[in-house]
């Protein structure tokens, strides 16, 4: 079954009153406050001045229980969870009028950087404009899980989704691995780069691919997307995914303990699969040695790269520091990740014996 129809009229404010009803976070939807502020204020100015902002899409749970429905809500967001953030942050008084903000009903009105609660007070038919414009929104019933992920990714085809926001809209045991990955106290606590746009669903997705494969594999967007497509196959197993999954969390229990809280050494995305597989391949007694000698070979690349800008040519520069960064350039085929790993590999075991990155010339 899958219909999709449109809401009798509701005003803004009924909506709002609902959103205790309403899961704004399904599992295929993207995260929170992407929008900024400028946009969100841009959003309340289009109510404000009559214009009509684009369809909102909800799943309607309300005809009785739902597989689908796994918070129990009346209703759930497919399209339109940053409209609907902006009106709620403008209610609540989290966001005002930009300051060249212009009624064209009434130029003269000076509303610039008022909030709602000023209108309340001072401005109450404008307000109440606010609170009863009739939002459009689309009811969509349906007992296909996969029909509700195909139309938010179809919503959202021009919205530029980044690689990890349509994996998580993909169909299968695997994106919701994803989801589980995710939430390990690796991600929530020891990474330090932005994840607003599914960053750390994407490195998930990287750990759990290489996992799975057992081997280091390219990681590219359409080997990802393959990935989960494979997890969709009536032919492949989810014990197989899950057993791989809970090698990943063996794996990131270790990596926790290596890192600190927001760890400078996990900036970037980059560097992450390569050291991933070098905790993977090194046994647990010897984790304490790897970030003292992650930060000691993060130093001697930035001594080695500043080396080679001073000397002619280059001639005094270690030339595997230098090709680890030549590799740094491709972090998603499969050749770099080797490359970089049994670089680590190899410093990490110097190290070890000796209390040293640089590896010392030979006479």
């Amino acid at each position: 079954m899958f219909k999709v129809r449109q809401f009798e009229a509701r005003t803004l404010s009924w909506w709002a009153d609902q959103r205790e009803v309403i899961d704004f976070n399904p599992p295929y939807q993207r995260r929170g406050g992407l929008w900024s502020r400028r946009d969100k204020a841009f959003l309340v100015d289009s109510i404000l001045n009559d214009y009509d902002i684009p369809k909102l899409y909800i799943a309607d749970f309300t005809l009785g229980p739902s597989p689908l429905n796994p918070h129990n809500k009346h209703y759930a967001v497919i399209d339109g969870k940053q409209r609907f953030e902006a009106i709620h942050d403008f209610l609540d008084g989290k966001l005002a009028l930009s300051r060249d903000f212009m009624l064209f009903d009434n130029p003269g009105f000076k509303l610039g950087g008022l909030g709602y609660r000023d209108l309340k007070a001072n401005f109450p038919a404008l307000a109440s404009k606010f609170d009863n414009y009739n939002l459009t929104v689309m009811s969509v019933i349906t007992d296909e899980e996969g029909k509700i992920n195909e139309l938010f990714v179809r919503l959202n085809r021009n919205k530029t989704l980044t690689g990890p926001e349509i994996r998580n809209a993909m169909q299968g045991v695997v994106p919701e691995l994803f989801r589980q990955l995710v939430t390990d106290e690796f991600f929530t606590r020891k990474i330090s780069f932005n994840t607003q746009r599914g960053q750390d669903l994407d490195t998930a997705a990287k750990f759990l691919l290489v996992e799975f494969r057992g081997r280091i594999v390219e990681t590219k967007r359409v080997v990802l997307d393959r990935f989960v497509e494979e997890g969709t196959n009536a032919d492949a197993g989810a014990e197989d995914f899950e057993r791989a999954a809970e090698r990943v969390r063996i794996n990131l229990a270790a990596m926790t303990g290596i890192f600190i809280e927001h760890d400078p050494l996990l900036g970037t995305q980059g560097p992450l699969v390569p050291y991933y597989w070098l905790v993977r391949s090194t046994s647990p007694e010897r984790h304490s040695s790897i970030r003292p000698f992650l930060v000691a070979f993060d130093e001697l690349r930035r001594h080695n790269r500043q080396l080679a800008k001073q000397t002619r040519a280059g001639d005094e520069e270690d030339s595997e520091l230098a090709r680890y960064d030549r590799l740094n350039r491709s972090i998603n085929d499969a050749a770099s990740i080797e490359g970089r790993f049994e670089i680590l590999l190899g410093r990490f075991r110097l190290f070890e014996e000796t209390g040293e990155v640089e590896r010392q010339a030979v006479a």
